[in-house]
């Protein structure tokens, strides 16, 4: 960004909607009162904190002595030092809790002058007041207990062998004003809002430390089995809660809802690996599907006679089993797998199968009522208002739900084929005895791997114009790439037909291994519209019918339309040129280096807004911001995202348009500045570039549906009604934002979508702004119901993952033909996104 320009920020909110009856809920969001607010600041003191390494022995482990003190707001923010008495540094996390435990239990009266303090486990303490000095420091002593797993695998601690001593160091950094509360209820602008809530954050997961809970971010977990579910292949998904402070137009308020975490089972390294990966004993554990160990190292002694005479353990099942490295690279350290056991409220982070996914999905559901009372029982039991160093800060919680006022807007009507009107009720509708807008026409089609009647509602379709082709069976265990090729060998006679359309049925769900190498041939080296589906034994009308949808689709029809693009019924969008673009950024699991990919997706063939083409990038793993919008190659060329997707607009619509709709997914509020000033911003130099005379107006809307409010009726058990909006109250009190469920919650309660109009150029009227946005909730083309996010958000979505699987079967060193992922100094070069045939890349291959 050119560092001459103003720099954006968030639209202040300029007015609330009007349009439909209104609605009376209640949100998991609990009153706050701040009564100390005007008396006091939070002193910041930063932490510096670097925590030692636990031996790396299963049968040792450290007990403290002490127990666990309430803390308080910190209006320090202080720097903390941990090292060895010898002044080696302390670099384990877990430890650090412990040590600091001990400092407010053994010190608090005298050196720390009677003060709580809240640590956030890393490298920071908050606390009300100043500490009596700008520098501290203790000396603590920890026991180190050995210990050993008794019969039930529980272990009991012996008496300590000795102690360890560390240095802590405690450092003032600065002072972090609690008027910026204050500020921002009134809704007024102020830099230090976020310290302030992150300050009484901490204090939440204190208290949950405390307990001894597991945390993640702002959610906690107890260590007690009712909260667990029953054992999924060695794991379990846990309930816990999530607690986090934020303002509000009703004022400072507590968001309480209920959260899940997958963690392993607890036990025998040895129970775990049979069971996830459901053989019958540990002689039949596949090691190549486990991290590969050294096998073979160079000792003196032999592991049985090493604990035999070291630690008096006789090992009996070592023989058949691997050792695990619980030591560094350079340092192994090599326990016998027999004696090591998994301890509970261990995260497991890596990504699940599809099987996986949808038996946890099922265990997290709860239906509004168990849920408002789950969470009743939650704020109980936490005991907030019990909590010293909120008490000392003046907070106070309500025990009461929220009350808001809701609307209901009017649902959008549909028009499929020969103008019939397609009636949707609390969001759904059928094609019973309809047609579709606008059929597809297929001419030549082939069948792999299996035949299905898919005929019905009227889509021009011929019978396939070839035998299925079923896999030759020899093939079936051989590389799944391998198995894509011998497949294309055999369709050699279909393709030199040139068919437009392949129906693929896999013998696993969609998101078999078969899949990433069939969609990278198909879609990047033939360029063959197709879908792909794995029917199951029950395969309805309603399935069909989705199956047809996405075909229709990708064939470049219409199944149903909104009435107003006919009618041209939202001025602003319909009668001015106009392309609606969404945006997301796909990321690899989380201990990967995987590339993340970027897609934009963008409307054509104006004034539809139902039609759409995607533009795929990759760049740096776990980058957010989209940084190849506009990538300046020389004084006349422009290689980014921007100028593709506005050439496509102006092919199919016969002209440039002159306003341009932004919806973005997948950041949260620290990161809307950045897209102002980075994505915005690359957006507007592209089409500049293009056309210096040009200037085109833009809106900027975010999406999130990675929160935790939720509503609930007063009068019924049932979710609340497809078209519930929400615009005051509960939202903030300066920026302009709304919650919107446009769906209905078949499943669990709804979550609503959470909209922030960042920027506005083209002047929307409130009720205008939210018609589109819920309008635009109808018009995604894979299903017959109301989507919970706009679809433009949902087709970057699918477009970003399903090449996210085309590039795990990338070949890095092909280069051509293909698209350059990173552009801004400084990023980590990733292989280039591999580029579409243009026969699928202008389809909607995606649906």
């Amino acid at each position: 960004m050119d560092s001459s320009k103003s720099v954006l920020v968030p639209m202040a909110r300029s007015g609330n909607g009007s349009k439909g009856p209104k609605i009376h809920l209640l949100t998991n969001h609990f009153g706050v009162n701040f009564s100390k607010v005007e008396s006091q600041d939070f002193f910041q003191y930063s932490v510096k904190l670097l925590l030692f390494s636990l031996m790396s022995y299963s049968h040792h482990c450290f007990e403290v002595l002490a127990t666990v003190g309430s803390i308080c707001l910190f209006d320090l923010w202080i720097q903390v030092a941990i090292t060895y008495q010898d002044g080696k540094p302390v670099e384990a996390k877990r430890i650090g809790r412990k040590i600091l435990e001990k400092v407010q239990k053994n010190c608090q009266s005298d050196n720390l002058g009677s003060k709580y303090f809240a640590y956030d486990g890393d490298k920071t303490l908050y606390t009300v007041g100043p500490l009596p000095g700008k520098v501290l420091s203790f000396s603590v002593a920890l026991e180190e207990m050995f210990s050993k797993p008794n019969d039930e695998g529980v272990k009991r601690l012996r008496r300590p062998n000795h102690s360890k001593t560390f240095n802590v160091a405690i450092t003032f950094a600065t002072k972090i004003s609690v008027q910026a509360i204050e500020a921002a209820l009134q809704g007024k602008e102020t830099n230090h809002l976020q310290d302030a809530i992150r300050v009484l954050d901490v204090i939440l997961r204190q208290n949950a430390a405390s307990q001894g809970c597991l945390l993640v971010r702002q959610s906690f977990f107890h260590n007690d089995a009712k909260y667990f579910t029953e054992d999924y292949g060695g794991f379990h998904l846990c309930r816990g809660f999530h607690s986090s402070f934020g303002t509000t137009q009703g004022g400072l308020s507590l968001n309480i809802d209920v959260s899940s975490t997958l963690i392993v089972k607890p036990g025998p390294v040895v129970d775990f690996l049979i069971a996830q990966q459901d053989v019958k004993d540990q002689l039949s554990i596949n090691w190549k599907k486990q991290k590969k160990g050294n096998e073979e190292v160079e000792v003196e002694i032999t592991v049985f006679d090493y604990y035999k005479k070291k630690h008096d353990i006789t090992l009996h099942d070592s023989g058949d089993l691997r050792c695990i490295n619980v030591g560094k690279p350079n340092r192994p350290t090599y326990i016998p797998m027999e004696h090591c056991h998994l301890v509970s409220l261990q995260r497991y982070t890596k990504a699940l199968n599809s099987f996986q996914k949808t038996k946890l999905v099922r265990e997290s559901i709860q239906k509004p009522q168990e849920k408002m009372n789950v969470l009743t029982i939650a704020l109980k039991k936490c005991n907030y208002n019990d909590n010293p160093m909120l008490q000392e800060c003046g907070v106070t919680i309500a025990s009461d739900f929220t009350q808001v006022e809701g609307r209901l807007l009017p649902t959008p009507k549909l028009k499929g084929g020969n103008g019939e009107d397609l009636l949707p009720r609390n969001g759904r509708w059928n094609f019973n005895r309809k047609k579709l807008a606008e059929p597809a026409t297929v001419h030549k089609w082939a069948v792999v791997n299996f035949s299905a009647r898919c005929n019905p509602y009227k889509i021009n379709i011929d019978y396939p114009f070839h035998d299925l082709i079923e896999e030759d069976l020899q093939f079936k265990d051989a590389p799944d790439s391998v198995r894509v090729e011998k497949m294309f060998e055999q369709m050699t006679p279909i393709l030199s037909k040139d068919p437009n359309f392949i129906l693929c049925i896999l013998s696993e769900r969609k998101n078999s291994d078969v899949y990433g190498p069939w969609k990278k041939k198909t879609l990047v080296e033939v360029g063959i519209v197709n879908q792909c589906i794995a029917p199951q034994r029950n395969v309805n009308d309603q399935y069909l019918t989705n199956v047809l949808l996405k075909i229709n689709a990708k064939l470049g029809g219409l199944n149903s339309v909104l009435a107003i693009e006919r009618s041209r019924g939202i001025p602003s969008v319909m009668r001015v040129p106009t392309i609606i673009i969404g945006m997301d950024v796909s990321h690899g699991s989380p201990n990967s280096d995987e590339p993340s990919v970027s897609a934009v997706v963008s409307s054509r063939e104006w004034p539809l807004i139902s039609k759409y083409r995607a533009f795929v990038r990759t760049q740096s793993p776990k980058v957010e911001m989209i940084d190849n919008l506009f990538n300046r190659v020389s004084d006349k060329d422009d290689d980014g995202i921007m100028r593709e997707l506005l050439f496509d607009f102006q092919t199919c619509s016969g002209r440039k348009p002159d306003h341009i709709i932004i919806f973005r997914d997948g950041v949260s509020e620290s990161q809307f500045n950045q897209v102002l000033n980075i994505e915005l911003d690359q957006m507007m130099q592209a089409c500049k570039f293009l056309d210096e005379k040009w200037d085109p107006k833009f809106t900027v809307i975010i999406a999130q549906k990675n929160h935790h409010t939720r509503f609930f009726q007063t009068n019924s058990p049932d979710n609340v009604p497809a078209g519930t909006i929400i615009d005051s109250k509960i939202c903030d009190p300066r920026n302009n934002d709304f919650y919107l469920c446009a769906h209905a919650g078949m499943l669990g309660t709804t979550r609503p979508t959470h909209y922030h109009v960042l920027f506005d150029q083209i002047g929307f009227s409130t009720d205008d702004l939210q018609e589109l946005v819920h309008s635009l909730s109808y018009v995604y083309q894979r299903s017959t119901t109301a989507i919970s996010v706009v679809a433009p958000i949902s087709y970057a979505h699918l477009a970003a993952a399903q090449m996210a699987t085309v590039m795990k079967f990338e070949d890095n060193s092909e280069t051509s033909s293909s698209h350059g992922g990173i552009t801004t100094s400084g990023a980590v070069p990733v292989p280039p996104m591999p580029k579409l045939k243009k026969k699928v890349a202008t389809s909607m291959f995606f649906c």
